[in-house]
């Protein structure tokens, strides 16, 4: 009989923390996987960028007056600093949906 209280008393100490365990191992899959998913986005910007500037700078070798390298310049300057605000807001929406899920107990999450 002392031994069947033991060994639900030992139960009821390791039974939660091997959940804990597990849930720890889940938390940190995911923040993983938010990581990845944050820096292939970084990623897909950069080279959006790149190609961007790249075709800019095409057009102002091909620019036959100050005029127009001016022109090309401003609308490069222009859609860079629009695709910069888009891709910032991107990155904000990504870690504030990851942040979200993170809070939300794993019962509750929409994964």
């Amino acid at each position: 009989m002392a031994e069947d209280t033991g060994k639900s008393a030992t139960d009821r100490i390791t039974e939660p923390l091997k959940a804990a365990g597990e849930a720890l191992r889940g938390v940190g899959t995911k923040a993983a996987e938010n990581s990845s998913a944050i820096s292939l986005t970084v990623l897909d910007h950069a080279e959006q960028n790149s190609r961007q500037a790249f075709a800019a700078l095409r057009a102002a070798a091909g620019a036959t007056s100050a005029a127009e390298l001016m022109k090309v310049q401003g609308d490069y300057v222009r859609e860079q600093s629009n695709r910069s605000v888009e891709q910032a807001r991107q990155i904000g929406d990504l870690i504030t949906r990851f942040g979200r899920a993170m809070m939300t107990p794993p019962g509750k999450r929409e994964e």
